[in-house]
């Protein structure tokens, strides 16, 4: 469960609005961290890296997701390139591979921890809903209560065995008297 989360991506599109959107709807209230990067064109290889290392350094995230929105196998080649590859395999925290679409594959798909079939995807396989997570506390709670009673029954019993021992031998020793 995740609640702080980097995001490496365009900070200009629909990809991080997607992102923030879903990961609000999911689960309010969790820490983002933003690292502006191109991710295509000219310096995006240095950018998208720069991002990795810098969540990478920081140990502040316990999550970082790579995103990019779809496009032509042009438009994707920067999760292509080994520098990113190695950016992502070298990572200190798990990262999320969430670039183009569900038919796009990139290299960077195959280092990531996990590859996600799209940006929105990501946000919706990085942290469940709170609902889903209120539900999973209640039935630990549930089991909690139950290992608690059985105990509690057992150990009543063991002490009631004591007692009785206890008052058999001294019920004996008064006889023997």
């Amino acid at each position: 469960y995740p609640l702080r989360i980097g995001i490496v991506t365009s900070p200009t599109g629909a990809v991080i609005q997607d992102i923030v959107r879903v990961l609000d709807r999911r689960f309010p209230g969790l820490h983002l961290r933003i690292f502006p990067s191109l991710v295509q064109g000219e310096g995006s290889v240095e950018s998208v890296c720069r991002g990795i290392d810098y969540f990478s350094a920081s140990g502040w995230p316990e999550v970082v997701i790579v995103a990019r929105g779809g496009g032509s196998l042009e438009d994707l080649w920067t999760f292509n390139e080994e520098a990113v590859a190695r950016a992502i395999a070298a990572s200190s925290v798990p990262v999320i591979s969430a670039v183009g679409h569900e038919t796009d594959f990139t290299i960077a798909d195959f280092v990531a921890d996990l590859r996600a079939p799209t940006p929105s995807a990501a946000a919706e396989m990085v942290i469940r809903t709170r609902g889903q997570v209120l539900e999973q506390l209640d039935g630990y709670s549930h089991k909690l209560l139950q290992a608690t009673r059985y105990k509690l029954a057992v150990s009543m019993r063991r002490l009631h065995e004591l007692g009785i021992e206890r008052a058999a031998n001294s019920l004996h020793r008064s006889i023997g008297r």
